[in-house]
């Protein structure tokens, strides 16, 4: 079986590294293309797969296709390589906002597809990926695709009515992850801490602390209690999040991500 990714930039390079650690499929079955020979070579040395240049020629060799380009470049991509995609071929993009039938209408004709939303996490095996396919899809074919996400963290199979909000929640998230990360070691920074100390103790904590949302079964607001001594200085900085609107301003951040997405 050859798998073939059109597009080699982070998403493609989780979902090989994934596969490759799991021992889904062997390097000799993965073919890749992307536009620079840098990245071509980089990615060859990486993962000993084969690379090339033209997308049709690794296309038409496909039998599980994986367009992994920006949602802005995926109509000239199937432009490319839809005469020379095999008709049992199970195409899976991970282009956000492009839906099911948007892809069917791309390529013309009935395919069996499959839309995923990966997020950065899956570079290093925490990813978060929400799974939906089409009518023309297998279960067996189902299953292994969930099969290749998993192979870099969660996955799950979901309508596709909710992909885009599960591209807001998991796929958008980590930039704002990242964000509060970085406000928390600058205040740690203004406090007095080394600034590398600062970025590990504030990442640790986010770590540790969705660890224990996973873990523990307990609503958030239950953890969030528990961490709140009565007249304690936790209450005091929740108060001003609180008081800065800390809640609403994520709702919004990501009722804005789903919104654009659906504009794609």
């Amino acid at each position: 079986m050859k798998i073939v990714f059109i597009g080699l930039g982070n998403m493609a390079r989780a979902v090989i590294g994934g596969m490759l650690r799991k021992d889904i499929v062997k390097p000799e079955d993965i073919i890749g293309t992307a536009k620079t020979c840098e990245t071509r070579e980089k990615t060859a040395a990486e993962f000993g797969i084969l690379t090339m240049e033209k997308n049709a020629d690794a296309a038409a060799q496909a039998d599980v296709l994986v367009l992994a380009v920006k949602p802005q470049f995926l109509e000239e991509v199937i432009r490319e390589i839809k005469d020379v995609t095999k008709p049992d071929t199970l195409v899976i993009s991970v282009a956000a906002g492009k839906s099911l039938a948007w892809l069917e209408e791309a390529f013309g004709r009935k395919m069996k597809l499959v839309r995923c939303m990966p997020n950065t996490p899956a570079l290093v095996g925490a990813g978060c990926t929400g799974v939906c396919a089409g009518e023309a899809v297998s279960e067996e074919e189902k299953n292994y695709s969930l099969r290749l996400m998993e192979s870099f963290g969660k996955a799950d199979l979901m309508p596709e009515r909710l992909i885009d909000a599960a591209g807001a929640v998991s796929g958008s998230s980590p930039a704002y992850v990242f964000m509060f990360i970085e406000a928390m070691a600058d205040a740690g920074v203004a406090a007095g801490m080394p600034r590398a100390q600062a970025y590990e103790f504030a990442a640790q904590a986010v770590y540790g602390s969705a660890k224990l949302v996973l873990e523990s079964g307990k609503h958030p607001g239950e953890l969030k209690d528990m961490v709140c001594s009565p007249g304690g200085t936790t209450i005091q900085g929740v108060r001003v999040l609180e008081e800065r609107g800390m809640r609403g301003a994520v709702m919004a951040a990501l009722a804005a991500c789903v919104e654009k997405t659906k504009s794609l």
